[in-house]
């Protein structure tokens, strides 16, 4: 990663030494030594008991929230929902499968987030000649040229950076989508038998086509349920397409600024986590998820005849875990049941299979949660 910018370092150094205090103060009440960058050379001791400064530090961390928004919308136009998912997945340290056709913007999406962010970025193309090796990198033999010896060296694959882009990841085979599944879920890969960790944070973007069918290798339902998120990218509003293309077709936009780096972001991830979701809402959560299986000896009767496959555990955690994420961007303490109806759609639409009657009465997985969030109180 680069170097963050003097600006960068003057305006937001202490954003990580506020979040530190913040997540102690809020769920310990612990007494909290600042210690802020070597830059400013000096320690400063303080508590973090008291309800002004917490609320100080979730403003600044609002402040921060904004300046990222301010800074992608110089190169992205539209998209609120998508964006705001992204980041979600981000802080809750998950993955994302982005569903959109092309030509809508997700790479510059993708590669804006990760210029705001400071974190290295890479793009791996699939294709149905992709192998394993081209993602996760291989052994070459290198060759002294002055004793003539030989030795195995490893080549790191794109794999090896802070966010990376797979486009249209259902374009090659599931042999070589297999092998993001250990980095997505270990932040590791292994090759020759040798474990090799992942740069941190450590961020998978997925994309795929929902219209181009021919010459596909649909994601397994395993697969599927490592994306916490599966947000969809649809065409912008008339006057957003318009603004759009007035800003592409004319002079060059701003220059897209770093407003967070990797450590910082690492710090909010630990404090997402951190963030207390109450026994209502975990219940809620279980219980929208439980919904949707139609194996269950109480499920509705209509979802038992529109789902051939619900919702497993892992999405009632990433209910959760997104919920947690969207509180903290909103400079809210804790989760919220409306954080996870919010979650709703983007955690459980990949992890619902509907059936063949429901595909044949043209019902998507979207109307299916709808009916799950009109069904299932938020009170048990």
């Amino acid at each position: 990663m680069g170097a963050p910018s003097g600006n960068y370092r003057a305006e937001h150094l202490g954003f990580t030494c506020f979040i530190l205090g913040l997540s102690r103060s809020l769920f310990s009440g612990a007494f909290i030594p600042f210690f802020f960058p070597k830059e400013t050379s000096f320690l400063l001791n303080s508590t973090m008991t008291d309800s002004k400064t917490a609320k100080a530090a979730l403003k600044q961390l609002k402040q921060t929230h904004e300046d990222l928004l301010a800074e992608i919308r110089k190169a992205i136009v539209g998209q609120e929902d998508v964006i705001e998912q992204l980041l979600v997945t981000l802080l809750a340290r998950g993955h994302c499968l982005l569903t959109g056709i092309p030509g809508l913007g997700k790479t510059l999406l993708v590669k804006t987030v990760a210029k705001a962010l400071d974190l290295s970025f890479k793009r791996i193309q699939f294709t149905p000649d992709l192998m394993p090796a081209d993602v996760v990198g291989s052994e070459v033999v290198d060759e002294d040229p002055e004793t003539g010896k030989r030795s195995f060296r490893f080549s790191a694959g794109p794999i090896f950076a802070n966010v990376v882009l797979a486009d249209e990841i259902n374009r090659t085979p599931p042999k070589t989508q297999a092998s993001l599944l250990e980095a997505m879920e270990e932040r590791q890969v292994t090759v020759s038998g040798e474990s090799r960790p992942l740069e941190q944070p450590f961020f998978v973007l997925a994309t795929q086509n929902p219209i181009e069918l021919e010459g596909t290798y649909p994601l397994p339902e395993a697969q599927l349920d490592r994306f916490l998120l599966n947000p969809v990218i649809d065409f912008l509003s008339r006057d957003d397409e318009i603004r759009m293309v007035s800003d592409t077709t004319g002079k060059p936009t701003e220059e897209v600024s770093v407003v967070l780096d990797g450590d910082a972001i690492q710090v909010l991830q630990g404090l997402t986590r951190e963030l207390p979701a109450s026994e209502n809402v975990v219940s809620y959560a279980v219980r929208l998820a439980a919904a949707s299986r139609p194996t269950l000896e109480d499920a509705d009767d209509w979802i038992k005849k529109h789902v051939k496959w619900g919702a497993g555990s892992r999405a009632s955690q990433a209910l959760i875990l997104a919920g947690k994420a969207r509180a903290l961007l909103a400079e809210r303490p804790n989760v919220s049941c409306e954080d996870v109806r919010e979650m709703a759609k983007p955690a459980l639409r990949h992890r619902i299979l509907p059936s063949f009657l429901a595909e044949s009465e043209g019902i998507t997985s979207d109307e299916i949660i709808d009916r799950l969030l009109e069904q299932v109180p938020e009170s048990a």
